[in-house]
């Protein structure tokens, strides 16, 4: 069970994440963003996501822990507002109650339920991402 959700989480991690990078969608596209803009904390976000990953992968709680709360941060950055409409808002609390299931886990030392938040965390950031991509198209129309 524990390896079917774990390669669940390499399977979703690996095309949400980084097959639009491979594949030239991905932010090494873009000029270098500035320190405080939306681009580096996307950058900080995807960083600390796979270090959950690992973390999930080795069951080192501690890191799992560390980056979901450092992950809670970047979320709670005013920067990391793309737009203010109510579906962002929806995958931006989707994304924060993720995190707190990842917690819980970590917490109730449950393995599996953080592997579960992680997935729906990822899940959340696919949808947003998309979500983004479908309004900056509209805004050129």
């Amino acid at each position: 069970m524990r390896r079917l959700i774990l390669l669940i989480v390499v399977i979703v991690f690996l095309v949400a994440v980084l097959g639009p990078v491979l594949l030239g969608f991905g932010v090494r596209a873009a000029p270098p963003p500035k320190a405080d803009d939306a681009a580096a904390l996307m950058q900080k976000k995807l960083s600390h996501a796979q270090k959950l990953l690992e973390g999930i992968a080795l069951g080192n709680f501690e890191v799992i822990g560390l980056q979901a709360g450092d992950l809670m941060n970047v979320s709670k950055r005013a920067e990391f507002k793309v737009f203010k409409t109510a579906e962002y808002e929806l995958y931006s609390n989707v994304f924060r109650r993720s995190l707190e299931d990842i917690r819980k886990g970590v917490k109730e030392k449950n393995l599996d339920a953080a592997t579960l938040g992680y997935v729906d965390m990822t899940i959340s950031c696919v949808r947003c991402h998309k979500h983004v991509r479908e309004v900056r198209i509209a805004m050129k129309d």
